[in-house]
């Protein structure tokens, strides 16, 4: 086994968005927009027994730029250790809402 990198691969990155587009609302709604029918050959989508058939949704232009992606994902998401910090759920909301928690109490900053 390899040794572990101290930084999520590209492949992980790459997998996590596909699933996000697999689930998207974007997606559902070009194949619902379509009736569920391959648009190059008119074939309809089917799940009966022995004749299955699935569509699929295609980038009319690709997917640009994965390394851009990529980057933009590293930079807001997954940065350094060094720009996170741990907080409990409660700290966490109120730094989300621009609150701050003292002594378990919350106030305005």
């Amino acid at each position: 086994m390899g040794k572990k990198l101290p930084y999520t691969p590209n492949s992980q990155v790459r997998s996590a968005l596909r699933k996000l587009f697999l689930r998207s609302r974007e997606r559902a709604a070009a194949i619902r927009r379509d009736k569920y029918t391959c648009q190059a050959c008119g074939v309809k989508q089917s799940r009966a027994k022995g004749k299955e058939v699935n569509v699929e949704v295609h980038h009319k232009e690709g997917i640009l730029n994965w390394e851009l992606l990529f980057e933009a994902v590293r930079f807001y998401l997954l940065c350094k250790p060094d720009d996170l910090i741990t907080y409990c759920k409660e700290c966490h909301e109120a730094k989300e809402n621009n609150l701050s928690v003292k002594n378990g109490k919350r106030g305005d900053i």
